[in-house]
């Protein structure tokens, strides 16, 4: 995608891998499995379980991340409507 804020998304990156801290200071590379099942339920992504290193987004899950992405790290700023964020976060 372009015409993203990299700084914005570095900035959320980092904050990602706090999420995943252990043994003091380290963090993991992949993301939090809870958080993965999570997406999996909502009808996001494919299962996360089993030895593949990647996830199919859903037709609805790559239209939202997309969304999602031009709205937290545009260059310029877009306007969500609240009632998605809602949908989203439940």
């Amino acid at each position: 995608m372009a015409n993203l804020d990299e700084a914005r998304i570095d900035r959320a990156v980092l904050a990602v891998l706090s999420l995943t801290l252990h043994n003091g200071d380290r963090a993991w590379k992949t993301f939090d499995w809870d958080a993965m099942n999570r997406l999996h339920a909502k009808g996001f992504i494919s299962d996360p379980v089993g030895t593949a290193k990647s996830v199919a987004l859903t037709e609805t899950g790559l239209a939202e991340a997309q969304r999602l992405a031009l709205y937290l790290f545009g260059k310029e700023q877009r306007d969500m409507p609240v009632a998605s964020v809602r949908a989203f976060l439940l």
